[in-house]
């Protein structure tokens, strides 16, 4: 439900690719109504995909620069917000180091001017064999054996577009069978827990430890008719599921991923699988060496644009 608004305040920051998820769930959690990743490397890869149609964006030169926005009210509780912004900031930068491209900038703009900026660079994305991620403003007409998940992307983080929410969609579709009871660790906009229930799970347990997005995600559930399948709870990572899974997924980044490794093999049935995305290439053998220690092993890994899934079983 949006704030009858007459101007919002659009935050700006420029990151590093691995420093994506963390900066959006910032701004999440500071109250943007919705996060928005300009990421140069994904736009050329669709460019060139013939999947996505692109409205003349040009080639982008410098990809190693992603731009994550939040939108905020501007009204007495903006400074505050903003404050919490930057202290978020300046804690990820303790932890991981150097990870910024200049300051933090900020636009005004009117409530005329934020729909314009969503319906200028989502569009109708065609994902995997099935999968078809829409915006409630575009129609579309699905052909025989597709899905359609119907998001916009100004609800909440992860609207499919990213090479780690795509992947991850993309092997479900290979392992998902029809009686799996599914995990959905840190469901942001529940998008991959709607994918789950499409390409056939029995029952999706969705968590997210931001309220916001728990709050986001069932809204999304309902809107999409997945209600009897998906239920939504608030949670920190694994703790707000029970019984173990057939398949769990988590689209985070490696560092909480590497958190998350210990309570995987008791969340977990004997033959289950474990699918793991939000990790750079470069820390591909972190999270490796990580899973190996708790009697993990690796049976695939997807790559595409510096950003793999790895997807896991038990020994």
């Amino acid at each position: 439900m949006w704030i009858e608004m007459d101007h919002w305040i659009e935050v700006n920051v420029a990151v590093t690719h691995e420093a994506v998820e963390v900066v959006s769930e910032i701004l999440t959690e500071a109250g943007s109504k919705g996060v928005a990743i300009e990421d140069p490397q994904l736009i050329n890869d669709l460019r060139n995909s013939g999947t996505w149609e692109l409205c003349d964006i040009p080639e982008q030169e410098n990809t190693e620069v992603v731009t994550v926005s939040g939108y905020y009210a501007d009204d007495d509780k903006l400074q505050e917000r903003l404050a919490q912004i930057e202290a978020g900031l300046a804690q990820v930068e303790e932890r991981i180091g150097q990870y910024r491209f200049g300051n933090t900038r900020f636009r005004k703009l009117s409530e005329q001017d934020w729909a314009n900026e969503w319906k200028q660079y989502f569009h109708v994305t065609h994902v995997g064999k099935s999968l078809v991620i829409k915006p409630s403003w575009e129609d579309y007409t699905p052909a025989e054996g597709e899905h359609v998940i119907e998001i916009d992307p100004g609800m909440a983080f992860g609207t499919g577009t990213h090479h780690t929410t795509n992947m991850m969609m993309e092997r479900l579709e290979k392992v998902m069978h029809q009686d799996a009871l599914v995990f959905d660790v840190g469901t942001g906009s529940g998008i991959l827990a709607i994918a789950a229930a499409l390409c056939g799970a029995k029952e999706v347990k969705a968590v997210d430890i931001d309220g916001v997005a728990v709050r986001v995600a069932c809204e999304n559930v309902a809107h999409n008719h997945l209600s009897d399948k998906i239920e939504v709870r608030e949670g920190d990572l694994l703790h707000g599921t029970e019984g173990q899974a057939d398949i769990i997924i988590a689209n985070i980044i490696a560092d909480i991923i590497i958190m998350l490794l210990p309570d995987i093999p008791g969340k977990l049935k004997e033959d289950g699988i474990f699918l793991a995305s939000g990790i750079i290439e470069e820390r591909r053998e972190d999270v490796e060496a990580a899973a190996a220690e708790q009697g993990l092993k690796v049976d695939a890994v997807d790559r595409r644009g510096g950003w793999v899934v790895m997807q896991f079983s038990k020994k």
